[in-house]
């Protein structure tokens, strides 16, 4: 989808207040829900995803299973909503092997499991809005010895709500948000805490994504 696209600072993939927020987005619902609905906390349009089982309710990016989404830039961030039920999300990158590497975080998992093609992680989230920053580069460098190419494909399961899904060049700290996602960052002008799970230090064990909350409102 992108690789013929020139890729600097942040690339968003989806929107929730866009006039067609997942335009480019493939959706699977078995016994839930995907819907854009207004979230009291920041009063505004956001997306949920919903489902009984959550492998049978999500969203996949490129919609067309042949396509790719060619995206270089190593950081993917999404801010999502807790909606304290099961929640998980996986990326598919490869490598300067020519090998793609599978990398799924989930709330309901509690040991890692590495292989040469998959990676799966337990994923810590506080209650509220979420700002979750999943570092490709660094993951596929300590894992694997290789060297990150490209994102390929992005699939989030239910149940969340999200506000938007993007790719950066750098880490962002709260004074580095791009200017013109600052209006819609839940957590914008309100103290935040990180949240880092170690990487790897043994063959079977692998790191978490980089979670950046906001501070319970009156804290």
């Amino acid at each position: 989808m992108f690789e013929d696209s020139f890729q600097s600072g942040s690339l968003s993939i989806l929107y929730s207040v866009g006039n067609k927020p997942l335009q480019g987005w493939d959706t699977k619902v078995k016994i839930g829900h995907i819907k854009r609905i207004t979230d009291e906390d920041i009063d505004s349009s956001v997306l949920e995803l919903a489902g009984t089982n959550i492998n049978t309710t999500f969203i996949t990016c490129p919609a067309d299973p042949h396509m790719t989404l060619g995206i270089r830039l190593p950081f993917m961030v999404m801010i999502i909503k807790n909606l304290k039920k099961h929640f998980s999300f996986e990326v598919l990158a490869a490598d300067d092997k020519n090998v793609c590497r599978r990398f799924r975080a989930s709330t309901y998992v509690s040991t890692t499991k590495l292989n040469p093609y998959n990676c799966t992680m337990p994923l810590r989230l506080t209650d509220g809005w979420n700002y979750i920053q999943f570092n490709l580069a660094d993951f596929i460098e300590k894992l694997y010895g290789t060297q990150y190419v490209e994102t390929q494909r992005v699939q989030i399961n239910g149940n969340c709500r999200i506000r938007r899904v993007y790719f950066s060049d750098k880490f962002d700290a709260e004074e580095d948000f791009p200017e013109d996602f600052e209006n819609d960052l839940p957590i914008h002008n309100q103290q935040v805490k990180q949240q880092l799970a170690p990487l790897p230090q043994k063959e079977e064990e692998c790191g978490g994504a980089m979670v950046v909350t906001p501070h319970e409102k009156g804290s």
